[in-house]
């Protein structure tokens, strides 16, 4: 079962908040985020309510401040459990929006797109199989964009206005 615990001070100091369950605005719970402690499960944050902003994918482990999960700000208004998946991994990618031009498919992680295709735009993408990261730069850095199954039209789709995505992988559980 998934339990995640958010507090308000760095080094899980101040007022805190346990979740063993999708939220969709933390702001009654806390004002500020500044570490966490994920006891269970893989989560993904968000920095807006309902889901959206930036990204922050976390497994289970100890985030003493918000850069160690690759954190912008203090700011988490939003998360969500992501349920365990021991299946195969499958995804489609395209060079064009609405899933069309070249098409390459996954069942991998790629941690540098640039050295392996030559270019770095994805313009859209379809999950067959499994949940996947986007990362905005190589080696699973930077800004994240989680992938659950189903067709992304567009980069947008995902959280994201720019098709470049320097790295991506499976979400597998493990601790990231």
């Amino acid at each position: 079962m998934g339990k995640i615990v958010f507090y308000e001070g760095r080094n899980y100091q101040g007022r805190f908040w346990e979740c063993n369950g999708d939220c969709t605005d933390t702001f009654n719970h806390f004002n500020c985020c500044n570490s966490i402690r994920v006891m269970g499960g893989h989560w993904v944050m968000y920095e807006r309510p309902n889901y959206g902003g930036y990204q922050y994918i976390m497994g289970k482990g100890d985030y003493p401040e918000f850069n160690c999960w690759m954190g912008f700000n203090n700011c988490i208004r939003s998360c969500q459990m992501v349920s365990p998946y021991r299946g195969a991994y499958r995804m489609r990618t395209y060079n064009r929006p609405n899933l069309s031009g070249n098409m390459m498919e996954f069942m991998e992680d790629c941690p540098n797109t640039f050295d392996r295709f030559g270019h770095h735009n994805i313009f859209s993408s379809h999950v067959i199989e499994g949940s996947w990261v986007f990362y905005e730069h190589p080696n699973y850095r930077g800004r994240q964009f989680f992938l659950r199954p189903g067709e992304y039209r567009g980069c947008s789709d995902w959280g994201c206005f720019n098709p470049m995505v320097g790295s991506f992988r499976r979400m597998r559980h493990y601790p990231m």
